[in-house]
């Protein structure tokens, strides 16, 4: 493939690796010349990685450990790891959705990254009309640690909030701050950018359909074109 992006040599860093968006996204990367991590719960088999890196995204320990093992430069980083809330409780979801992709940004990417470097989140469609509901979140844009997240969405989150409540809450989060970091990070020439994935094909298919009431609830509810979306067809914009 020709590098019209002019990814080679790049470092580039994929959560999410070893399936789905993520791995399709690895793929192209690795295609187009550049030097990938992938990060992942498992290893992702994918030829060509520079290193295929353990990370539990739940864990600021774990994120810690991970970025340790990452070069102090990185070019373009790629935010794909998520949890759909059907197999997983509210705090884990939130965290692995939302927690760990800011503080990953403002803990590491905003010292290891420079002019020309990029970042772009996976969202969702389920996070559309983020900014209505901006009050539910805005004041956790203003927490500098993990732990001042992890406290403050304690503090105002349902104690019997289950996970799927959580995967919506998580991405209009994740759409707020990527605008928000999109403003705050252009005079550094950095752009800050969010893919909104309508129902795809991915690892979690079976946990989204579970959710919806069934493949063709799924379907109807959530893909536009009439059918789930295949990885590679969410991976291309993301790498653009």
């Amino acid at each position: 493939m020709h590098d019209y992006y002019g990814y080679t040599g790049k470092v580039c860093v994929v959560t999410g690796a070893s399936s789905g968006i993520g791995k399709a996204t690895c793929e192209m990367l690795v295609d187009l010349g550049a030097t990938v991590y992938g990060l992942a719960r498992r290893p992702s088999g994918i030829d060509g990685l520079r290193a295929d890196i353990e990370v539990d995204l739940s864990s600021k320990e774990s994120i810690d450990a991970a970025f340790a093992r990452l070069p102090d430069h990185i070019d373009c980083f790629f935010g794909n790891a998520g949890l759909s809330g059907s197999k997983t409780g509210y705090w884990q979801t939130f965290t692995v959705d939302f927690i760990a992709n800011k503080y990953v940004c403002d803990t590491y990417l905003d010292t290891r990254m420079e002019r020309g470097g990029s970042v772009a989140f996976v969202s969702s469609c389920g996070g559309l009309m983020w900014e209505k509901w901006s009050r539910e979140y805005k004041r956790i844009m203003d927490c500098t640690t993990w732990d001042e997240m992890v406290a403050f969405m304690k503090k105002v989150s349902p104690k019997d909030g289950v996970g799927s409540m959580a995967y919506t809450l998580s991405k209009r989060c994740l759409n707020y701050y990527t605008a928000l970091k999109a403003t705050q990070w252009s005079s550094r020439g950095i752009r800050v950018n969010a893919l909104l994935p309508g129902s795809t094909d991915t690892g979690m298919k079976d946990e989204f359909e579970h959710m919806a009431g069934g493949h063709d609830a799924l379907v109807s509810e959530n893909a536009g074109a009439g059918r789930l979306a295949e990885p590679e067809e969410m991976a291309a914009p993301l790498v653009f």
